[in-house]
């Protein structure tokens, strides 16, 4: 799958930031993907009771891995946001849940890298709950429950499926996150 479609918002503006995650700019969505400016993000892996992930199929009109298969929910951080406010935000935009009885617990923070996009991406967990959500069609194409080990003979089997960063969190975080689920 591509990485890069044609489709990019010109009206976002993102915090750049310094090695150590200070903000010492603002640029535009565009200027900061074509720059590999460094930048924040937040990702949200939502499990049921059973110990699923939810994952969403990103749509065909994103700037980055259309198509292919993401965590739970997923967005940057806009100008002047904390992580906990981003993921909030992206929880309601992009799943339709609003619901803030259960806490967000932040799970690790990943240092913007290649494999990142360029963001430091602040790692979420909420659950368990088993929906509903109502799936943004701009954002999401589908979701799906999976079984973590089912994730993994994916994620060895079609890489190219996955948005990049979710093959990176999960490859290096995968026994932390499965022990939260559990813990849960």
């Amino acid at each position: 799958m591509n990485q890069i479609s044609s489709h990019v918002s010109v009206d976002e503006f993102f915090d750049v930031v310094d090695s150590n995650d200070q903000v010492i700019a603002q640029a535009p969505r565009r200027e900061v993907h074509a720059k590999k400016l460094l930048h924040r993000a937040v990702h949200v892996l939502v499990h049921d009771p059973a110990g699923n992930l939810f994952l969403q199929r990103r749509s065909l009109s994103k700037d980055t891995f259309p198509g292919c298969w993401d965590s739970s929910c997923s967005g940057h951080v806009d100008v002047g946001e904390n992580y906990v406010t981003a993921a909030r935000r992206e929880l309601g935009e992009e799943l339709g849940w609003h619901d803030q009885s259960l806490p967000l617990r932040p799970l690790f923070k990943l240092h913007a890298s290649p494999e990142t996009g360029h963001e430091f991406i602040k790692i979420f967990l909420l659950g368990p709950l088993s929906g509903p959500f109502k799936l943004h069609p701009e954002e999401i194409t589908e979701g799906r429950w999976i079984v973590p080990d089912e994730l993994d003979s994916l994620l060895e089997k079609v890489p190219e499926h996955f948005a990049g960063a979710l093959r990176h969190l999960w490859q290096h975080h995968r026994a932390e996150i499965v022990t939260a689920i559990r813990a849960s």
